[in-house]
């Protein structure tokens, strides 16, 4: 007997469905053999951490709001990974939008309240995707890999913040603390719900999601992401403008990440510090990969993420079983994902061989 692999030309939704279910689960079952090495038990953890994800009102807004970066940065990662643009460069992006926030929305420069909101998404938007743009132009330019580019980025946009915010930046009230100066009130936005954490940042993730969704199914541009991704050279050859294509997916991928860093600095802290993120740029990617790259995917693998997160921390506290636990489940969620995706774009065929004829 024998086997060969033989591509899907169309994998159907109900396929897709299994197999996403199928790699949740087998990640799960992995997990749980560490688990019972640490002493504990599976089903009770797995329940502890769904309690502490979404057992109260509290828990799931504390849920929702670690998702709402993570979407973002999701987001980011998926539409220039469609482009085969790779960005790994949202953490720095997130700081260099959460820094421009800061310097348009803490006083510094005068404008109407009524426009402070709108500004300082704009401000964030640009300068995380000038971050992707830069790294873009010298691929196009010079053949420079945009992977290391993006990745050291990172490290030199977060000390650059860090220099900022222990030196000019400094909120002369923070009694020696580095952080910045605290945004205006005005430049804020509003919580959901009263006396919890959430904030319009969420509608914010939901909207950029809808409308990457109608970009990508509905639109010229969607179509040339696609070509680009596909094949660069027959898009080339089609007369798409490639070049064209992907500074526009870079600054697309980087205006999001900025927004992230937005989100973060308006809805959550108020104020620009070295920690604002946990890494929700690099959290981003797995999201993206998670999703399959699908805009409207990245909202709920988001969210699958920031449960793991929020209720792994819950579910320490109660059984002593390190919150870890939830960057293992994550990691072979992602792993079961990609083996996933390799029987979605293969079908296996076994053969039987024919018996040799008698005598030979």
């Amino acid at each position: 007997m024998s086997f060969r692999l033989e591509p899907r030309a169309n994998p159907s939704l109900a396929l897709k469905l299994a197999v996403s279910l199928v790699a949740g689960l087998v990640a799960l079952l992995l997990v749980a053999i560490p688990v019972l090495f640490a002493g504990g038990n599976p089903f009770s953890a797995y329940g502890l951490i769904i309690q502490g994800a979404f057992g109260s009102m509290f828990a799931f807004s504390e849920t929702l709001n670690r998702a709402t970066p993570l979407i973002l940065t999701g987001l980011a990662a998926a539409v220039a990974f469609r482009a085969r643009l790779w960005n790994i460069g949202a953490e720095g992006q997130l700081y260099i939008g959460a820094l421009a926030a800061v310097l348009v929305g803490s006083g510094l420069f005068a404008m109407p309240p009524m426009l402070l909101i709108p500004t300082v998404m704009i401000a964030g938007f640009l300068a995380g995707g000038l971050m992707m743009v830069i790294p873009t132009m010298l691929k196009q330019r010079f053949g420079a890999d945009e992977v290391v580019i993006t990745l050291l980025l990172n490290f030199v946009v977060i000390l650059f913040v860090q220099m900022l915010i222990e030196g000019p930046l400094k909120d002369p009230l923070s009694m020696g603390w580095p952080q910045s100066v605290p945004l205006l009130a005005e430049a804020k936005f509003d919580k959901l719900v009263p006396r919890l954490r959430m904030h319009w940042g969420l509608i914010v993730g939901l909207a950029a999601a809808l409308l990457l969704w109608l970009m990508v199914r509905k639109t010229v541009l969607g179509f040339e992401i696609k070509a680009v991704g596909e094949n660069r050279a027959a898009a080339r050859f089609a007369g798409i403008p490639v070049n064209a294509t992907m500074l526009k997916v870079a600054l697309i991928s980087g205006g999001l990440a900025g927004l992230a860093g937005v989100g973060e600095v308006a809805g959550v802290k108020g104020y620009l510090s070295a920690d604002l993120s946990p890494g929700f740029g690099y959290s981003g990617i797995v999201v993206a990969m998670l999703a399959g790259l699908s805009p409207i995917g990245t909202v709920f693998a988001a969210l699958f993420v920031a449960a793991m997160f929020v209720g792994a921390d819950s579910m320490s506290r109660a059984t002593g079983i390190s919150n870890y636990l939830a960057d293992l489940v994550v990691a072979l969620s992602l792993l079961c994902v990609l083996v996933g995706g390799f029987f979605l774009r293969f079908r296996v065929r076994y053969e039987r061989r024919p018996a040799l004829a008698e005598g030979r």
